[in-house]
């Protein structure tokens, strides 16, 4: 019974995987761009204002810092810079909030656009609630004959093209800052309602694709934690039946061997730049390791504590920022004294299976360090516990995990040349969208 059950839990998950296969392995969702759009939306009839008749500019300020109730139980958005870098270009809450009655004044309504105007120049975003900035940010307010006049997205979009303006016409002193007469004169387009909408909708799909992307590798991370966590998580005692007899051993049980390297003598050029793999501690990040960035020679091996081992052995990282991360060997190389190297008995575990599991208590074996760089060492690696179920339900686990993290590995491969591709795309086309034909006028300055 408890074995039915078994397999039919690995049956469904085999399902689930292959179906997430096939659907990352699918074409990925491109922005399809129709041409004559483009040209019927540069060739549109656009009103041309400057953006000091369309906006009221004011900067932000800091309620003082000395007088506590002005913080305490705040209820006003107070952004900042960190606002942006935190949450993006479209922001409804702030990080920090100040209390009304350190407001001077009206607070600026809801819709206005902040930008950096001094310090890191050409940021900004737009902000959907009522709210105060601080005085590294001026505020963009439209003005109300212009409100039917202008949608709301198509400004904050429109704000990409004065980021340019904001940048290129600067105060030249310690402090950078914008010369706000030039900005204030800068020229800015009102088309149709109807052409601002197209514009945003283009601009919205070529937004919405890097987003989509992100949450996708998100959810395939978050599966793959799901599951192994699932299928790593076993009983304390072991199950009566014999098909889910678990035992409960250290990692020195199970190895054949686990031996750490070490660090041909820096500075001697004979121990360098040879053939040798020579693995460091940054190079272990929960995959597969086909290769070093650094070689030795025979002679660095043959006077450090460096040492060869063979392919395949699971290893995990002792020291400094990476500890605790895993990794393995797919070919025979030789590490440093930061790596620990477990040669497991293939006869009492697979070694993928060790793989996961231990990538599975990852922040366990990180909260074992100690020190000021929480470093763990061998015996540590050595004393810790592992569940070793049967070979065979061992190969089953593996060939689930296998497959979710290669989807995950897939879509994190794809997820930086698809963004950098599409950020490509959107400035691109952001401009194009955004540069209208002198069928009227521009604003007078």
């Amino acid at each position: 019974m408890v074995e039915n059950q078994e397999n039919k839990l690995f049956d469904n998950l085999s399902k689930i995987t292959e179906t997430e296969s096939d659907s990352i392995s699918s074409d990925k969702i491109f922005v399809k761009f129709d041409g004559s759009l483009l040209g019927l939306i540069q060739a549109a009839d656009v009103e041309w204002k400057t953006v000091q008749e369309i906006f009221t500019l004011k900067n932000g300020y800091t309620p003082s810092k000395s007088k506590p109730e002005y913080w305490e139980n705040g209820d006003v958005p107070w952004f900042r810079m960190e606002d942006i870098r935190t949450n993006g270009h479209i922001l409804s809450d702030a990080i920090q909030k100040c209390h009304h009655t350190g407001i001077k004044g009206q607070l600026f309504s809801a819709g206005s656009i902040i930008m950096a105007t001094t310090a890191t120049i050409g940021e900004h975003a737009m902000i959907t609630v009522d709210y105060m900035s601080n005085q590294q940010f001026t505020n963009f307010t439209i003005k109300e004959e212009y409100r039917e006049l202008l949608d709301d997205k198509f400004i904050f979009y429109y704000f990409y093209v004065l980021d340019d303006v904001a940048k290129n016409n600067l105060n030249q002193s310690s402090m950078p800052s914008v010369q706000m007469d030039a900005l204030k004169k800068a020229d800015f387009p009102i088309p149709s309602l109807e052409i601002q909408q197209k514009v945003v909708e283009i601009l919205d799909k070529m937004t919405d694709y890097v987003t989509e992307l992100t949450a996708e590798l998100t959810l395939r991370q978050k599966q793959y934690s799901f599951y192994r966590d699932q299928l790593l998580t076993f009983p304390s005692q072991s199950d009566s039946d014999e098909s889910l007899l678990v035992r409960w051993m250290t990692i020195d049980g199970i190895a054949k061997k686990v031996s750490s390297g070490g660090t041909p003598k820096t500075g001697t050029k004979e121990y360098y730049d040879g053939e040798i793999p020579w693995l460091r501690t940054q190079e272990i990040n929960f995959g597969e390791i086909w290769d070093t960035g650094v070689k030795i020679t025979e002679a660095g091996v043959k006077n450090s504590s460096a040492k060869w081992i063979p392919e395949n052995c699971v290893i995990v990282a002792m020291y400094g920022a990476t500890v605790g991360k895993i990794g393995i060997n797919k070919i025979p190389l030789t590490t440093n004294q930061a790596c620990a190297n477990i040669e497991v008995d293939e006869e009492q575990v697979d070694y993928r299976y060790v793989f996961h599991y231990l990538t599975n208590q990852y922040e366990y074996i990180k909260s074992l360090g100690t020190g000021s760089q929480t470093n763990i060492n061998a015996q540590i690696i050595k004393n810790l516990k592992i569940a070793v179920p049967p070979l065979k339900l061992q190969s089953k686990i593996v060939k689930i995990l296998d497959k979710f993290q290669a989807l995950t590995a897939d879509v994190s491969g794809l997820l930086p040349e698809e963004i950098a591709l599409r950020q490509k795309q959107y400035a691109y086309y952001r401009e194009q969208l955004l540069t209208f034909s002198a069928n009227s006028a521009k604003a007078s300055h």
